[in-house]
């Protein structure tokens, strides 16, 4: 599973404008992680899919969370036992705050 793991967040991390994967179990141990992107914002992820997944809890797909701060964007989808995050690079959102005031 490991390698399988593995080569999903490879390929994932290999998107354009993305910065960071991991996948993590339903207890929000980090079981794998690719490129910029902290392992222990797994249990912080899956907590967010499983409140999000109340929402709608007959919903048979798995919802899609997406935050945005910053320049950057975060993606959480949990599907069955796992929950994957991603860290994507907004293109062209690299506004400094002096250019804002």
């Amino acid at each position: 599973m490991e390698q399988q793991l593995e080569k999903v967040l490879t390929e994932i991390v290999s998107q354009p404008d993305t910065v960071g994967a991991l996948v993590t179990n339903r207890q929000g141990l980090c079981l794998a992680a690719k490129g910029k992107i902290n392992p222990n914002v797994s249990g912080i992820g899956m907590a967010i899919s499983e409140q999000v997944a109340q929402l709608e809890p007959n919903n048979p797909k798995p919802a899609t969370i997406c935050l945005y701060s910053g320049n950057k964007r975060c993606i959480i989808q949990k599907n069955h036992d796992l929950t994957g995050v991603i860290f994507k690079q907004i293109p062209g959102a690299s506004i400094s705050a002096s250019a804002m005031q």
